[in-house]
């Protein structure tokens, strides 16, 4: 047991008041049970029913009442531009969470993906940002655990 208030529930709005804030980058908004502590020094449990992605709620409502806001943190992420839909097709082959604008596609660094991406002659830009990458079509939000319909067989 512990004596930190604890988060069961998302908040789908922002209430009148905050306790404090919580800035998690995109991995961490993915979580089901952790301790967090806000940029104030509130220290408090996550204890979730299930696994959830954060970017889909605007903060934790704490047992105790209060609130706490979540926060994109910065990243350090690569805009790319050029042919976007050959290249956002390239990119979402490989699985790469990717965020998406009228004019441009930022992915987080990653010096593989990058250098294909070049290669395919896409113009790319370290910039640094909350990453908020598009959900998927099997889902709102992240979509863990989708298939293709397919299986894997061993070949002798």
């Amino acid at each position: 047991m512990t004596d930190l208030p604890t988060a069961r529930h998302l908040l789908p709005h922002a209430p009148d008041s905050i306790a404090d804030t919580v800035v998690l980058d995109y991995d961490a908004r993915l979580m089901r049970r952790k301790r967090l502590v806000g940029r104030g020094g509130l220290a408090f449990l996550v204890d979730l029913a299930e696994v959830t992605n954060l970017d889909d709620h605007w903060g934790f409502a704490l047992d105790d009442g209060r609130a706490v806001a979540v926060e994109a943190a910065p990243e350090d992420l690569i805009e790319v531009r050029g042919d976007l839909a050959r290249l956002a097709w390239h990119t979402g082959n490989r699985h790469t969470p990717c965020q998406i604008g009228t004019d441009h596609l930022t992915i987080r660094r990653d010096h593989v993906i990058e250098a294909m991406l070049a290669h395919l002659g896409a113009a790319l830009t370290p910039v640094t940002g909350p990453f908020r990458p598009e959900g998927g079509a099997y889902g709102k939000g992240r979509t863990m655990g989708h298939h293709h319909g397919h299986t894997h067989h061993a070949h002798a």
